[in-house]
């Protein structure tokens, strides 16, 4: 492969550096950029982390928030020629389990939205299977859909960074 990856899947643990690395390759990239954020404002906490996120951003960044429609704001985005970055997507797979929808199916819609777009696309996501087994079953459930949604989005990105510590490490040219 020659030149910049179109799409690049960024994983790393929790406060790992990855949505920082994820936001400097966008904007190494292309002036124009959007940013699709999955959270939800549901308490103070996450409030004020996404209040930190959009201070780290400045006014060149366009916010399109999809939480459950992800697909959709891909497919709506990534034809033009800015820069999409997504983050992240174990929040997202965290919305989709809340309102019981079908995890299989919004990946495969993932994908196949990636894979029509033409812009660059990079998609932060956690990579949960480091740690020791949940103790319940829906976080489970979570740890082995996303290592799965992972996996399936890696296999088709064109490169896959690892951050630990904040030391990105580009783990896959595909």
């Amino acid at each position: 492969m020659t030149g910049d990856p179109r799409t690049i899947l960024v994983l790393g643990g929790a406060r790992s550096g990855k949505s920082r690395h994820a936001q400097a390759l966008a904007e190494a990239r292309s002036p124009a950029r959007v940013f699709i954020a999955t959270a939800e404002a549901a308490d103070a906490e996450m409030q004020a982390r996404i209040a930190q996120h959009r201070a780290d951003r400045d006014a060149t960044w366009r916010t399109v928030e999809a939480a459950i429609a992800l697909p959709e704001a891909i497919r709506a985005h990534g034809a033009g020629g800015d820069v999409v970055l997504v983050d992240c997507l174990t929040l997202w797979l965290s919305n989709l389990l809340l309102a019981e929808m079908d995890l299989e199916a919004a990946g495969a819609a993932l994908l196949d939205a990636t894979a029509a777009a033409t812009a660059p696309i990079i998609f932060v996501s956690n990579e949960v299977g480091f740690g020791i087994v949940p103790d319940n079953a829906l976080a489970r459930r979570f740890r082995d859909a996303a290592g799965r949604l992972n996996q399936r989005l890696a296999a088709c990105c064109d490169a896959t960074d690892l951050v630990v510590a904040g030391i990105p490490l580009r783990i896959s040219p595909r």
